[in-house]
């Protein structure tokens, strides 16, 4: 099920004396964050915030938000996570968010019956993502999110279909 409103980082501090406020982004790139004009507080979207500043500072992303004009109001902002609507993002059709990838079925490419298990995290290497997948009786592969192993994603469908790297799953079948 795609949700309307995904986490898109969490503020983790203040930044200087006028309001504005670190969050650690949980996006590919703190340089996501600047399409956004407007973040929520929950994952329903009931409580808006507008941004009227954001810039990106090193891995984190400095925000100056609506109603945080001193650094007491932005320290009592701590800890909470912001959400973003997902209208307002427009992704390429071979990116995905990471949150509409859970819980996705995993099957084989070439023996579309096969199925590995489900889709259970997603591991940021630098270099390309590793998929968690986990079987039936619990245990854990990490497959990495490249085009040669992954053929199709279908969201909708919640099915992605692998071509895993030899020796991947060979022990468990």
């Amino acid at each position: 099920m795609r949700h309307p409103y995904l986490e898109i980082g969490k503020i983790v501090g203040t930044h200087g004396v006028r309001g504005e406020v670190r969050v650690e982004p949980w996006c590919d790139e703190p340089a996501f964050m600047k399409r956004f004009k407007t973040l929520y507080f929950d994952k329903a979207g009931a409580r808006e915030i507008k941004v009227l500043a954001c810039r990106p500072h090193g891995n984190i992303v400095i925000l100056k938000l609506d109603g945080a004009d001193t650094v007491e109001q932005a320290a009592a902002l701590r800890g909470k996570v912001l959400f973003m609507r997902r209208e307002d993002a427009k992704l390429p059709k071979t990116l995905f968010f990471i949150q509409d990838l859970l819980g996705c079925a995993v099957f084989d490419a070439d023996e579309p019956d096969r199925r590995y298990g489900t889709l259970t995290d997603v591991s940021k290497t630098g270099a390309n993502d590793v998929w968690h997948i986990t079987d039936e009786n619990g245990k854990e592969y990490l497959i990495p999110a490249i085009p040669p192993v992954v053929i199709d994603t279908d969201i909708d469908a919640e099915r992605i279909l692998i071509r895993p790297l030899k020796g991947i799953f060979d022990d468990a079948h």
